[in-house]
Formats: C-alpha cells, sequence, structure tokens
C-alpha cells in the first residue's frame, strides 16, 4: 500500500468514527421514541381493558413506521454527505453525492406529507364515528 492509501484509509475511518459519534446518539434515541410510542399505545390499552380503538392501534403503528422511515431518510443525507465530503473533487462523485442529498429531502418531504395525510384522515374518521 501507498502512503497516499493508507492517509486516506485512515482519513476515512476518522470520518467514520466521529459521525458514528453524532448518529449513533440519534439512532437510539429514535428507537427509544418509537418504544415510548409503542409503550404509550400498550398502556393506553391496557388502561382501557384492551379495549382500545382501532383508530388508536393504526395511528400507533403509523408513528412508529414513520419515525422508522426518517431514520433512513437522516442516514441517506449523512451518507451523501459523508461522500459530497470525500469525493476530493471528482465530479462523478460529487453529482452523486448531490443526487442522494436530493432524494433524501425529497423522501423527508413526502414522508412528512404521508403523516400528515394520515393523521387528517385518522381524525376525521375518528370524528365521523364518534359523531
Amino acid at each position: 500500500m501507498t502512503k497516499k492509501t493508507i492517509k486516506k484509509l485512515f482519513a476515512g475511518a476518522m470520518v467514520a468514527g466521529i459521525m458514528a459519534l453524532f448518529v449513533l446518539p440519534l439512532a437510539v434515541n429514535t428507537v427509544s421514541a418509537q418504544e415510548d410510542i409503542w409503550g404509550e399505545l400498550q398502556t393506553n390499552m391496557a388502561a382501557e381493558g384492551n379495549d382500545a380503538s382501532l383508530a388508536d392501534i393504526i395511528a400507533g403503528i403509523i408513528r412508529v413506521i414513520m419515525g422508522v422511515l426518517g431514520v433512513i431518510v437522516v442516514l441517506i443525507i449523512l451518507w451523501g454527505g459523508f461522500i459530497w465530503m470525500t469525493a476530493g473533487g471528482v465530479p462523478d462523485k460529487v453529482d452523486k453525492a448531490k443526487k442522494m442529498i436530493y432524494s433524501g429531502i425529497i423522501g423527508l418531504i413526502v414522508i412528512l406529507a404521508a403523516y400528515a395525510i394520515a393523521s387528517f384522515v385518522m381524525s376525521s374518521l375518528t370524528s365521523i364515528v364518534q359523531g
């Protein structure tokens, strides 16, 4: 191996280590937040004698799915940023990284829109059923 290759590997390992310091706590917090949502759903079901409404169950499932998708989008954006930072000015790599970041942002917009629509539909159905 040449010195240049070793330097690149070392720099990549350092960047990956630093990113892990920032990404892992976010992933752990997101997972614990999802567990909190699921735990809250189970608590509500237990408090109501396992008589939770279908809307509550569906809303809880939607929240968990949206949380997982949000984590995936953040990882895509971070990976695109990593590729861009390590591109070394190579236009093909920079273009690939930009496409990943743009795709991640579009994905985030789609996820937020889907959550808004699902929330609106669930609240509308709940108000119609309850009269």
